[in-house]
């Protein structure tokens, strides 16, 4: 059964740093993209950023660009997502999601983390 856990969300003031974290299992990870979806409260679910399966190639929302970066690393089967430079903008719930392409709708989900910008 795929499984994705996603952790290391929190409150940060504006300006701060995050890395969340996301543990894969149950699937093959080097056949899946990985993709972080945010959730902000009144506002339709976005994708923040995506990497290939090989992890050859990114692409992030134009709002989060410079600023963020998604990572991978197949021997433990983790993703990560490096969040700098936090604005009021950020908040949300963000899910891990693994298809097999960045293009792909149907994904599998994490449970999600809470990130809080906030003085």
């Amino acid at each position: 059964q795929a499984q994705l856990v996603e952790s290391g969300g929190g409150l940060v003031p504006p300006g701060g740093s995050l890395r969340l974290s996301c543990a894969a299992s149950g699937f093959p990870f080097d056949n899946y993209a990985i993709a972080w979806f945010r959730q902000a409260p009144g506002k339709e679910r976005e994708e923040v950023s995506c990497i290939t399966h090989r992890g050859d190639s990114t692409r992030y929302a134009e709002s989060v660009k410079g600023r963020f970066t998604i990572t991978r690393d197949s021997a433990t089967k983790m993703a990560y997502q490096q969040m700098n430079s936090l604005i009021p903008e950020d908040p949300g719930i963000y899910f891990c999601t693994a298809a097999h392409t960045c293009r792909e709708n149907t994904r599998y989900w994490g449970p999600g983390t809470q990130v809080t910008v906030a003085s």
